[in-house]
């Protein structure tokens, strides 16, 4: 097996912690169903969410996921002028038998405008 990093995004509509829950588990499921990955795969997860969400964790909703067991940690993403609002970010670190080319990196929402290359 090989450690991979995986990057995801997904894009809310307002601060609230209903649909921050509700992105996080949409956001991470998809990120585990895309790579074929169980929480038991993940060796850490970090998020980040632009300053003008702070009504909960989104690890709080990774945990509730099924994920109590691997390490989570939350930060606040960079206040750059004219950034996409109101987004949740990760980055998983995980064991697969993927090769690089084959790890499939999931944007969400309006968070597909971040990596139009890359999203799902």
């Amino acid at each position: 097996m090989t450690v991979r990093a995986i990057r995801g995004a997904i894009q809310i509509d307002r601060d609230d912690p209903g649909l921050m829950k509700e992105a996080v588990v949409e956001l991470m499921s998809e990120i585990l169903s895309s790579n074929s990955l169980a929480p038991k795969d993940l060796i850490s997860v970090l998020f980040t969410c632009t300053p003008d969400l702070v009504s909960d964790f989104p690890a709080a909703s990774a945990r509730a996921m099924g994920m109590e067991r691997v390490p989570l940690i939350c930060a606040v993403e960079m206040a750059v002028p004219h950034s996409l609002p109101r987004t949740i970010r990760t980055l998983v670190h995980c064991h697969t038998p993927r090769e690089q080319e084959e790890i499939s990196h999931i944007y969400l929402r309006g968070a597909v405008t971040l990596r139009k290359d890359i999203a799902q």
